[in-house]
Parts: structure tokens; sequence; C-alpha cells
């Protein structure tokens, strides 16, 4: 089951499609890395999930269900508290300038009817490093100490369900590790989905488990973790003066490794192989090789590949 599915998620802002029938996968239990650049429609994407922006067309499941407002395909309602499983921290943290941390939690854990609130605010106070900010009104607080208080306000009704946007705004080294490691820890103990945008790709890529790119409002990818090493790790770059019927004997020779032709004829290989193993072959089909080199991408420009070649990249993970 997928704790969120979309099926051609579209929002038009003044007839442009700022989110373009998007239609998106997170699996239940997932740490999913929402990449793109800014004004791609990640935020939007995450607000129409939410429930705080209405999509102009399109559908929204959680965990199976049809979220508030949505139909249901043989014309029943949908379920009401579809959202109910869901915490979020989208662009700007919401807070009560005039009250404290634990203020600021408590309002939101009555209004939610949390039992024991007292107890469960020391306890999210504790988990996103507040419980020392003692009685100082939040619109003193430092930009990083507002983006904890909004992971804490997102995490206080125990969600199995976390939309997190660009959660790492304003938090110092030290900070970032700190709450990437919550994180991971309550995704691997508690079992909570989380959704997550971030520039901090170095970040992503130490605690995601599952990632979905975005160019122009158009879901250009999803993947695995595992896919995004394999695609990122050692690659070897092949040319030739004979490029297509190299590649057949390759791709003959080695069946479970990945190999592309480029638009300059070159061929790129990745996945499981072995250099050495590569050039013997080459050697045996007689090719005469103009180039061999061994390369490693770094996570970082492969986004960036990913992002740069928009819609007409799209592809099926």
């Amino acid at each position: 089951m997928c704790a969120i599915e979309t099926r051609n998620l579209t929002k038009v802002y003044r007839k442009r499609a700022v989110v373009d029938h998007l239609s998106l996968a997170v699996p239940r239990g997932a740490i999913y890395g929402f990449v793109g650049r800014n004004g791609a429609g990640k935020s939007t994407v995450m607000k129409m999930i939410d429930g705080l922006v209405r999509p102009t067309e399109g559908a929204i499941e959680l965990f199976g269900s049809p979220v508030e407002g949505e139909s249901v395909g043989d014309g029943g309602r949908a379920v009401p508290d579809a959202r109910s499983r869901l915490g979020a921290l989208i662009e700007l943290p919401g807070v009560i300038p005039s009250l404290d941390a634990r203020g600021n939690l408590m309002t939101k854990a009555l209004a939610l009817g949390i039992a024991d609130a007292s107890a469960r605010c020391s306890e999210v106070l504790g988990l996103v490093g507040l419980e020392g900010a003692g009685r100082k009104a939040a619109k003193h607080f430092s930009q990083g100490m507002k983006q904890r208080l909004g992971i804490g306000l997102a995490l206080l009704g125990s969600p199995d369900l976390l939309l997190l946007d660009e959660p790492f705004n304003g938090l110092d080294p030290e900070g970032i590790q700190a709450m990437r490691k919550l994180l991971v820890r309550m995704n691997e103990v508690r079992g909570v989905t989380i959704m997550i945008s971030s520039h901090v790709l170095d970040q992503l890529d130490r605690m995601a488990t599952h990632y979905g790119v975005i160019a122009d409002g158009v879901l250009v990818r999803e993947m695995t973790a595992e896919e995004v090493q394999r695609e990122c790790g050692d690659s070897l770059l092949v040319r030739t003066t004979e490029p297509e019927l190299i590649l057949v004997g390759l791709e003959e020779a080695f069946p479970d490794v990945r190999i592309t032709m480029e638009a300059d004829r070159s061929l790129h290989i990745t996945g499981d192989f072995e250099a050495a193993a590569v050039a013997e072959r080459l050697h045996g089909l007689d090719a005469t090789v103009l180039e061999l080199t061994e390369a490693h991408r770094d996570i970082e420009d492969y986004f960036v590949e990913l992002m740069e070649g928009g819609a007409s990249h799209v592809q099926s993970a």
C-alpha cells in the first residue's frame, strides 16, 4: 500500500500549470526525497496533499483512502479523516509569535484533543531540541529555532505520515545532523512515512529510501535509493569508431549492466562491471577504441541532469 498516491494531479494559476498531471507514489514506510529546483512545484504538490491548496484536477489518496472532498470511483464518499494521520511543515513554520515553544505546542495539542497534552509537549520539545527554550516568545526565535518548533508541531499528533518542505532551513550543521537522525529514527522505529523536499542533497542521500524528481511541474522520474546509487556509482565511458555494433556486442556480453548511447555516440556503462573485463571484450570485438575512461558521477550532478532534462526525460522508475 502507498502512503501517498496522486493521479494526474494538476494546479493551474492564471492559465499556467504549475503542477502538470503529476502521478506519484510514496510507498508506506519510505523516506521519499522530493527533488527539484525552486519554483518546480514541490511546495504546491505538498500543499495539495495537505489540503492547503485545492487541485485544479486530479486525485489524491492517503493510505489507500481518497482525501476529504475527493470523489470515489464508485460514487461513494471519501473517508473524512484521511488527512488526520498527516503532519506537515510546508514553507514557513506556522507559529504564534507571542507564545513560547511550549505554549505553541500546547495550543495545537488542545486543538487536536491529545490526551495528556502536557507530557506529549514535553516529549516533543526534547525530540526537536527545544527543551531549554524556556519562556522566550517565538517572535524572538532564530530561524533555526522556528524551524525546530515547526517540525515539533508537525510531530505533535504522532502522525503516520510527515510532509516536510525544506526542514533543514536555518539549522546549523549540528542541528541538521540531529534532525536527520531524529527523522530516520522515527521512520525506522515508529514506521513513519516521510516525504521530504530539500536542497541539501547530501543529507537526503544519507536518509532517503526513494526519490521523486520534479521539473517545471512535471514528475521527471521516481526511483529507489539503490537505483540512484547504481546510476551514480562507477561508470565507464567508451568511444569507438562503430558504436552501434559495439553496443550490441557489449549488451550480449554484459546483460546485467546498463549501457546507453549518448548524443555524441559515446557509450556510457553503469552497474556492476569490471573495466578490465569490458576492455577485454572490446579487444575481442576488434573495436577501435578512441577512449576508455572510468569515472564516478556525483549525486548532485546526477539530479541536476535529470532536472535539466525536464519533461523530455520523463520515464517510469
